[in-house]
């Protein structure tokens, strides 16, 4: 069957043949529903769909506009991660024993999305807990990479991105404490932005069966997903802003333009390198072509700077300040292993898996002097960043993985060219961005001599999120962007 010519079109371009009257809500959304019903057997990106009513709001959205009614996202096909409360749909996190659990209200952002007149098509495959860069649990089983049926398509938000890549409509919302809009983003070879912490509000997208209440979750924050950068500034302006029943009462949004218009205005530092967790040579192949890229368009760009916060040290106060937030929630048997462990480390060991071992076990003054620490490191990327416009360095150490679903993640081992390294020290790469709470937008840059996306993190100062996403809309007009996966380009 011959592809629709909107398949694979942005939410920008779908906009305004809407408007135009090129084609109709109910085409669009019909449109996405054909395809994921004839590739998704393959895929499994969508794991609950909402058909009938993402029909119905297509009619509804097609009056609208008959009538002259202009929206954001007014007739848009969109998905969402499965994490985030739909009303009617069940919200799981991948956990068995919450397979029935059905909210009867729709998180915040849902209903902003909605608001703003998306058409909502389903929700997207996550794994158990969104607590892997792998997409897979028992209730709906693996999502698979659509440019690599047998790899992942990254995690958490792996469905999300699989349906992108796959053409399941523009748009899909994620969430990331540990890389998860970034990763798979970057496997999958599409967009995705890190929001600045707290800039758009969580309520609803909460674990089962907790209520959805205003709530700051250490690091962890949701954002957009999307096939073109600008279709990110879209979706992201639709998400964010303060709670109305909380930060909402007294706070209004007013995030600064893009410090730049031109690539030849930016200064950029690009990493390709981390003395703990080194990025292969795909990774730092595609990085070496951007940063010449960069320069032959006029832009400032430096390798290294003083300025730079120590990747090591910065590394390893993330997996202590991210395994203390998570290792809350660990059940009681698995506490009392990690505190065996962690009394048995000798202080000399400062290994990434040896800090993760101690925040699982940490006090609340062990955290207070950590969040003293991130304090610092804070105050040196503001200094940074008034040298720099943006920092351009890895997502992860290599292109998609098969999948392994062996039941310890820290006795899984990922080959970089040639050695093995331990599977969780990948978080230092994302964490880069995660631990000081700054903006950071993936964006892909083409396809690994094997045929599987590569990409890398243009991260941004704090609550200067339009930079980092201006930065990532120029390069992908300047030097291309997303490429349709050969297995589903039809």
């Amino acid at each position: 069957m011959a592809r629709s010519e909107w398949s694979f079109k942005s939410a920008v371009e779908l906009s305004a043949a809407l408007t135009a009257k090129k084609v109709s809500a109910v085409e669009l959304t019909q449109d996405a529903i054909d395809r994921i019903e004839r590739h998704d057997g393959k895929v499994n990106a969508i794991c609950v769909r909402d058909f009938d009513r993402a029909r119905s709001a297509a009619r509804e959205a097609d009056v609208a506009l008959a009538r002259g009614e202009r929206k954001p996202l007014l007739g848009i096909p969109v998905t969402a991660k499965e994490s985030f409360n739909i009303a009617g749909l069940p919200t799981t996190w991948g956990w068995m024993p919450q397979k029935d659990f059905k909210p009867t209200e729709d998180a915040l952002s849902i209903s902003r999305v909605k608001n703003a007149g998306g058409v909502i098509l389903g929700k997207t495959n996550v794994p158990v807990g969104l607590g892997d860069w792998q997409s897979y649990n028992d209730i709906y089983g693996t999502t698979n990479n659509p440019y690599d049926l047998g790899r992942t398509p990254g995690g958490s938000s792996g469905g999300s991105s699989a349906a992108l890549a796959a053409g399941y409509g523009p748009l899909s919302l994620g969430s990331d404490i540990g890389g998860s809009l970034r990763v798979p983003a970057f496997h999958c070879g599409v967009y995705a932005h890190k929001p600045t912490y707290n800039l758009c509000p969580t309520r609803g997208h909460t674990p089962p069966p907790f209520p959805a209440v205003p709530m700051e979750r250490d690091m962890a924050v949701i954002g957009p997903m999307a096939r073109s950068a600008a279709d990110l500034t879209l979706l992201l302006d639709v998400m964010a802003g303060p709670d109305p029943v909380d930060l909402g009462i007294g706070y209004k949004l007013a995030l600064p333009d893009a410090r730049h218009d031109r690539l030849k205005d930016f200064r950029l530092l690009v990493i390709d390198s981390h003395p703990l967790l080194p990025a292969n040579s795909d990774i730092r192949s595609a990085i070496e072509t951007l940063a010449g890229r960069l320069t032959g368009a006029g832009a400032n760009v430096a390798r290294e700077s003083p300025l730079f916060p120590d990747f090591r040290e910065a590394s390893r106060l993330y997996m202590r300040m991210l395994m203390s937030f998570l290792g809350a929630f660990l059940p009681p048997d698995i506490l009392a292993g990690a505190r065996a462990g962690a009394a048995q480390l000798s202080p000399d060991d400062k290994s990434l898996a040896a800090e993760r071992l101690r925040g699982m076990t940490s006090s609340h003054q062990a955290w207070v002097f950590d969040e003293g620490a991130r304090a610092g490191l804070r105050a040196q990327w503001r200094q940074l960043f008034r040298s720099f416009d943006a920092v351009i360095c890895p997502i992860m150490p290599t292109p998609a993985y098969p999948h392994d679903h062996s039941p310890e993640q820290e006795k899984r081992r990922i080959n970089i060219d040639g050695k093995d390294h331990v599977y969780p020290d990948q978080l230092a790469w994302p964490g880069i961005a995660t631990l000081t709470g700054l903006p950071a937008t993936a964006v892909p840059l083409g396809l690994s001599k094997d045929g599987l996306p590569v990409g890398v993190q243009i991260i941004g100062p704090f609550l200067e999120d339009r930079t980092p996403l201006r930065l990532a809309e120029l390069i992908e007009c300047e030097f291309g962007g997303f490429q349709p996966p050969p297995l589903f380009n039809d």
